[in-house]
């Protein structure tokens, strides 16, 4: 049915031992073959930068109208890193110098951050490092495009369908191998973290078309967002978990108690995670601080219009370290946090709710991220592999900028290389009915004269998600929830995970600190909240197998 392809031997020799298993494709051939690379965040942009260097014949696609503006950007708190010191190859661009500073789940300081626009100086190198290739003329760039359809030949990805988003025309494109870089399917809850732009399509496409789905029940609920301010809302805006390294979470202890922040006596707060956690306070993992911020709130304690919010405070550090240098380390999360708010939060504390941020789950890969579709290799936050269901924090960008640099490039040639593909272009009978599907589609939709809106559906969608999801009682999401089609449970204990913890690339020093849902754990020093999971708690969820 699938294979996982993980390497025997060590965990710590599986990379090495793969990689010099892998085949490769000559120089001279490797013009010859296309790859296109469906989105253009860290994942996507590196895979499409180090692919066209090594000469390939790449065409990217992105949704916006640059991949600089990728959701990739938006990411704020830092990098986890196997590494011991400071400012080692540190950018001045966008926010200063390289720092470390804890993230929540774990108590040593490994995540290395420039200010809170870490996201920012990633995506800016990939951005810089993809430009380079498409000036050199090995990599095209398709902007404002989106995939409405993976074209599968002979049971391989052979090509995708696209809507150019200015002039609306349908368009197709043939390749040798397709990768999905495209991000995480949070936005099914309408109100994420996620830009409106994270649409999901791609990943459902390919899924439609047979591509498994690896626990599509995990879903992580960020425990630091600005709260909803009213029913119009069509999205939430994150606050970086770093902040819990200065900022102290609370509540009023009595219920009900409508008093500003600041009229509220130090005696009559309840700094609940300083109380129930001592060894991790404010720094409990996400899940942990969602929770007991939900529980709170449900207590009748919650602040702020509707009781739904806590408080984040600064005045201890303020007190402690002076304005100055907390404006040095959060000045600019603090700035937008009053642009949205009007308040200002040096001098009264933020308003803080748990909100949808990142899913775990995604399309099933397998160790060298090819999808049950062979030929399809999924990449980023689109894939299931690399974190469990309770995700540390600052992992999300080394998985994108590992599978995009050092994965993929290596990968992707092994698969040409082991593989009889013929000659297929956008005349194959394959694309022509895929085009049709897709225009169907399109006309059914048009042709239902329906009086609502697509965001109220989806606007009704979401609420029903968030209303009934099961993720307050089990961490974030983790009970064997169903999706689609028929589920089967897999073991990942031997994951490409742990694989990725243990490689070290000559070229990086970056490591995996990931959350293994089979119960265990394998994290770069500190101590860290177990999973509490088995290993049947991971569900894979088997595509339709007619046409979509």
């Amino acid at each position: 049915m699938f294979e996982s392809n993980i390497p025997s031997g060590p965990i710590e020799k599986k990379w090495e031992k793969s990689r010099f298993e892998m085949k490769l494709v000559n120089p001279a051939n490797r013009r010859k073959h296309t790859v296109i690379i469906v989105g253009s965040g860290l994942a996507g942009a590196s895979a499409a930068a180090s692919l066209g260097q090594q000469g390939y014949n790449v065409h990217c696609f992105c949704f916006q109208d640059s991949p600089r503006r990728a959701h990739s950007i938006a990411a704020q708190g830092g990098i986890n890193a196997a590494k011991n010191y400071r400012n080692d190859g540190d950018s001045v661009q966008y926010g200063g110098l390289l720092d470390t500073r804890s993230f929540g789940g774990v108590q040593v300081s490994r995540t290395f951050y420039a200010r809170g626009q870490t996201g920012q100086q990633l995506l800016l190198g990939a951005y810089q490092a993809l430009e380079e290739q498409i000036a050199a003329g090995s990599v095209k760039m398709h902007t404002r495009s989106e995939m409405l359809d993976v074209v599968v030949v002979n049971g391989k990805a052979r090509g995708v369908v696209t809507r150019n988003l200015t002039t609306g025309a349908i368009e197709s494109f043939a390749a040798d191998v397709v990768v999905l870089a495209t991000g995480g399917y949070g936005n099914v809850f309408y109100l994420s973290t996620n830009a409106k732009g994270c649409n999901t399509t791609a990943i459902w496409r390919a899924h439609r078309r047979g591509a498994f789905f690896g626990n599509p029940c995990f879903t992580q609920i960020h425990p630091t967002c600005i709260p909803v301010s009213n029913e119009n809302q069509s999205k939430l805006t994150l606050m970086s978990e770093s902040l819990r390294n200065d900022g102290r979470v609370w509540v009023p202890k009595k219920k009900g108690d409508t008093r500003p922040a600041m009229q509220i006596p130090e005696g009559e707060r309840d700094y609940y995670l300083e109380r129930r956690y001592p060894s991790f306070g404010n720094l409990v993992p996400r899940d942990v601080a969602s929770r007991n911020a939900k529980e709170v709130c449900d207590e009748g304690r919650g602040v702020g219009p509707g009781g739904m919010g806590v408080y984040l405070d600064f005045a201890d550090a303020i007190h402690r370290m002076g304005e100055s240098v907390v404006r040095e380390k959060y000045g600019n999360l603090f700035d937008m946090y009053e642009e949205i708010t009007g308040e200002n939060a040096y001098k009264t504390p933020m308003r803080i709710y748990p909100a949808v941020h990142y899913t775990m789950g995604g399309l099933w890969v397998d160790y060298q991220l090819m999808s049950t579709i062979p030929g399809l290799f999924v990449a980023g936050e689109a894939n299931f592999s690399d974190h469990g269901a309770n995700r540390l924090g600052a992992s999300a960008l080394m998985q994108g900028l590992a599978d995009g640099y050092f994965i993929l490039p290596y990968t992707i040639p092994n698969y040409i290389a082991s593989s009889s593909l013929e000659k297929v272009d956008t005349s194959h009978p394959e694309f022509a009915a895929a085009k049709e599907g897709v225009n169907q589609r399109i006309a059914k939709l048009i042709g239902i004269q329906g009086k609502r809106t697509v965001d109220s559906f989806h606007k009704e969608l979401g609420k029903l998600l968030w209303e009934n999801r099961i993720s307050w009682n089990l961490a974030n999401c983790c009970a064997s929830t169903r999706w689609s089609g028929r589920n089967r449970a897999v073991d990942i204990s031997a994951s490409k995970a742990r694989r990725r913890t243990a490689k070290q690339d000559a070229t990086t020093s970056v490591s995996r600190s990931c959350r293994l849902g089979n119960g265990r754990e394998k994290a770069t020093g500190g101590n860290s909240i177990r999973s509490p999971l088995p290993s049947s708690m991971f569900t894979l969820s088997r595509g339709a197998t007619s046409s979509p």
